[in-house]
C-alpha cells in the first residue's frame, strides 16, 4: 500500500506547512480596508462570502473528491487557488483592481480549499497508518497555528515594507510551491471504485441525521460551530476598527490577532501527550 510513507508524508507536510504560511497572511482585510477604504459592511461581505460558497459546496464536493483519487485533485486546488489570488496584484499593478474582484476570488478560493482539505484527509489516511494518524494531524494543527501565529504580523511587516499586495503574491506563490511539493511526492493511490457520486434529498437528511443523533459528533460539530461563529462575527468589525479608526499598522493589527492563537499552538503540541493520557473521547469530553 504504501513503500515510502516517510518520505511522502514528508512532501505532503511540506506542501501543507507551505500554503498554510501563505495563507497566514490575511490579506484580503487589509487591502480592503487600506486600499479601497471598505468599510464594515464590505469587508463582512468579503469575510462571508467565500465560506457561505464554501458551506454550500461542501456537500456536493465531497461525493466529487471521494470517487477520484485525491492527489490529483490537491494539485489542482492549489493550482486554482493560484490562479485566482495572482489576479489581484496583477490588477492592481494595472490600476483596475476594485472591491468586487476581493469576493469573487474569495469564493473561488474557498471552493478550491473545500476540495483540498477532502482531498488532504482521506489521502492522509491512505498515506499513513491508523497508529500514525494521531501524529501526523497534531503536525498538520501545530502547522495550522504555527502560521496563524506567525503569518499575520510578518504578513503586516511585509505590506508595510513592499505593498499592499505583497502578501496576496505571497499566497499565491505558495499554492504553486504546494501543487509543485505534491507532484515531487511521487504517491499516487489506487483508482477508488466509482460510485453514483451524488448525494440524494433522503442520503443528505439521513447524514444530518446521523451528525446529530451521535453525541461525541454533535457536541464536536456545535464546538467548531459556535467557535468559528464567534470568531468570524468579530474578525470583519476588528478589521475595520484597527485598521481605520485607530489607524493600526497592518503587523500591529497581525500581531492583535496572532497572540491568542498561541493557544491553538500549545494545544496542537499537546495532543499526543493528552490522548495518550486520557483517550481521544476523553480529550474531546
Amino acid at each position: 500500500m504504501r513503500d515510502r510513507p516517510g518520505r511522502s508524508f514528508g512532501w505532503l507536510w511540506g506542501a501543507y506547512a507551505v500554503s498554510a504560511y501563505g495563507t497566514g497572511f490575511g490579506a484580503f482585510p487589509v487591502l480592503a480596508v487600506l486600499v479601497l477604504d471598505a468599510g464594515p459592511a464590505r469587508v463582512a461581505l468579503l469575510a462571508a462570502a467565500g465560506r457561505a460558497v464554501g458551506a454550500l459546496l461542501a456537500v456536493p464536493l465531497g461525493p466529487w473528491v471521494e470517487f477520484r483519487r485525491k492527489r490529483p485533485v490537491m494539485v489542482a486546488a492549489d493550482l486554482l487557488r493560484c490562479g485566482a489570488l495572482l489576479s489581484v496584484p496583477l490588477a492592481y499593478g494595472f490600476g483596475v483592481l476594485s472591491f468586487g474582484q476581493l469576493p469573487l476570488v474569495s469564493v473561488v478560493t474557498a471552493a478550491a480549499d473545500i476540495a483540498f482539505r477532502a482531498a488532504s484527509g482521506a489521502h492522509l489516511k491512505w498515506l499513513v497508518p491508523p497508529d500514525g494518524l494521531l501524529l501526523a494531524n497534531s503536525r498538520f494543527e501545530a502547522t495550522t497555528w504555527s502560521a496563524t501565529v506567525l503569518g499575520p504580523p510578518l504578513g503586516g511587516a511585509a505590506i508595510g515594507v513592499l505593498g499592499p499586495v505583497t502578501t496576496v503574491l505571497a499566497d499565491a506563490l505558495s499554492y504553486l510551491l504546494s501543487a509543485l511539493g505534491l507532484r515531487a511526492s511521487g504517491d499516487e493511490e489506487p483508482e477508488p471504485v466509482r460510485g453514483k457520486g451524488a448525494l440524494s434529498g433522503t442520503e443528505l437528511l439521513a447524514s444530518w441525521r446521523h451528525l446529530l443523533s451521535e453525541p461525541e459528533l454533535r457536541s464536536l460539530f456545535l464546538n467548531t460551530l459556535a467557535v468559528n461563529g464567534l470568531i468570524m462575527a468579530t474578525e470583519p468589525l476588528l478589521a475595520v476598527l484597527l485598521l481605520g479608526r485607530l489607524g493600526y499598522a497592518p503587523w500591529e493589527y497581525g500581531l492583535a490577532f496572532a497572540v491568542p492563537c498561541l493557544g491553538g499552538l500549545l494545544g496542537a503540541r499537546a495532543a499526543r501527550p493528552l490522548a495518550r493520557r486520557y483517550g481521544p473521547a476523553g480529550c474531546c469530553g
